[in-house]
């Protein structure tokens, strides 16, 4: 695993900081629409779509792999993943791959990962040509996200639909064990703070953000954020650590501002008109949050200076995984967009 810098695994990815990987890639938006089955396109200069791709069936997520060189599309229901170039924006091969709702890739380069929600398992998999390496079943329905320890020797993954969370030995590639938040709980996106010494999970039904100690497995504070907490995004300098809050069905969707330093929110940008706030990622210069509006066909660009809704974007139906690309960072740990 390339060594953490200056014990902050955020370090890398702060404005400007391109991978010469990268080099020559177009700024783009990258939207699945999983009810439309299309790949949205957004010139986030102009703030229109320039392109609408078919890709396969619901597609969730689209996913940098860990060299930089690829944008997975995570084509669920049809059990693919559709290659695109983000030289071009187009797609390429289509791998079969049985249930991809998520991906992520081992710090070290060595191994994808494939979150098989249905299943209830991660697949170790080769992360160029997707080959199964080693199928780890879990019993923890709705396994969703997850994020890597400073070190690369665990991850912790939440379960949505139990109301508990999987640590998981990468190595050995073997459960290490579970903590349960209760059974009323949504548990979903994972952080690590830039320290590595806080695992933060944004809990749906919960109406906040839990506070985990990586090391001992357990619960260690509540950060109370709005309804419906789901995705979570440190900002560019690595001090904030932005909260899509989905408004569960309300319409009034938000994000809540979360300083590391004080583990506490200090701004609550509540967004005009019907919003559903999920799933995206931040500007390579750090100035615009970029959300899917999952129930309203929409893309938000959101301020990060001071949460103003710059531009509500239609796109497809069910926008969900959005992947702003490319973004700063040595390498990519997977899901929308978590460079390291």
């Amino acid at each position: 695993m390339p060594p953490v810098i200056d014990g902050n695994v955020y370090a890398a990815d702060r404005a400007g900081m391109l991978s010469p990987a990268v080099a020559g890639f177009p700024s783009l938006v990258y939207v699945p629409n999983g009810k439309s089955d299309t790949l949205s396109v957004v010139d986030p200069h102009t703030y229109r779509v320039v392109a609408t791709v078919p890709v396969g069936c619901n597609p969730q997520h689209v996913v940098p792999s860990w060299d930089l060189k690829t944008l997975w599309v995570l084509n669920d229901d049809c059990n693919s993943l559709t290659a695109l170039d983000p030289a071009t924006g187009r797609p390429g091969r289509t791998i079969p791959v049985d249930d991809p709702y998520n991906l992520y890739f081992t710090p070290d380069g060595r191994f994808a990962i494939v979150v098989s929600e249905a299943r209830q398992s991660l697949v170790f998999r080769d992360p160029h040509t997707m080959a199964p390496v080693h199928p780890l079943a879990l019993d923890c329905p709705g396994v969703d996200h997850m994020d890597f320890t400073a070190d690369g020797r665990y991850a912790i993954a939440s379960c949505e639909f139990s109301g508990r969370l999987a640590k998981i030995d990468i190595g050995a590639q073997k459960l290490v064990g579970y903590l349960d938040l209760g059974v009323k709980f949504m548990p979903q996106d994972v952080k690590a703070s830039p320290d590595g010494k806080v695992f933060y999970v944004a809990d749906q039904t919960a109406g906040g953000v839990w506070k985990i100690d990586p090391d001992r497995f357990v619960r260690t504070g509540f950060i109370p954020t709005g309804v419906g907490p789901h995705g979570l995004y440190p900002s560019r300098d690595g001090t904030e650590l932005y909260v899509s809050n989905r408004g569960l069905g309300t319409g009034a969707g938000s994000v809540s501002v979360i300083s590391f330093a004080a583990a506490k929110v200090v701004a609550t940008w509540p967004l005009a008109g019907h919003t559903s706030p999920d799933m995206g990622g931040v500007s390579a210069d750090g100035k615009v949050l970029w959300l899917s509006g999952r129930y309203d066909g929409a893309v938000y660009a959101i301020s990060t200076a001071d949460g103003r809704l710059v531009a509500r974007i239609p796109v497809g139906a069910g926008p969900h995984g959005l992947c702003v690309y490319p973004q700063p960072g040595r390498y990519s740990t997977g899901h929308t967009g978590d460079l390291r």
